[in-house]
């Protein structure tokens, strides 16, 4: 028998983060927000002194945008808006990051294939985005069971 330590570090599955950066100002990357990403989940770590760690499910993700403004193009960052069925974050905003075109395609591939793997289709999130209490009510798999698990 393992004591609670072990038993704890095998419930932990950490995956390899594909993609890292910081919020930034002028294209210096001179803030305390981190924005990363691995196979399965986005984190937002925000704060120097308090710091709160979000993450966010990929699969439920319902659209992404790229938004660049001609300030954001002269320093070469731009901004990605998430539009998820997640309670707490309806939409999260990635600030100023840097390739952020390119963050973007790789977001909607691992999106697209977090959402393959739990057999969730476009057409079963209609009306995920509706605002009525429980938004992942409406996450359906083929199979008829519910996706939230």
């Amino acid at each position: 028998m393992g004591t609670k330590q072990d038993k704890l570090n095998r419930l932990i599955v950490e995956d390899e983060i594909l993609w890292k950066d910081r919020k930034r100002y002028f294209g210096i990357p001179i803030s305390f927000t981190v924005y990363s990403f691995d196979a399965n989940r986005l984190y937002l770590k925000k704060g120097l002194i308090n710091t709160t760690v979000d993450e966010l499910l990929l699969y439920r993700v319902l659209d992404i945008k790229l938004s660049r403004t001609l300030g954001q193009k002269i320093f070469g960052v731009g901004s990605i808006i998430l539009s998820t069925a997640d309670k707490t974050h309806n939409t999260i905003e990635l600030k100023n990051i840097r390739n952020s075109d390119r963050a973007r395609k790789a977001l909607s591939t691992i999106v697209e294939k977090e959402r393959d793997e739990k057999r969730i289709l476009g057409k079963e999130m209609f009306g995920a985005a509706g605002g009525d209490g429980d938004r992942m009510d409406f996450f359906v798999d083929d199979i008829g069971g519910s996706g939230d698990n």
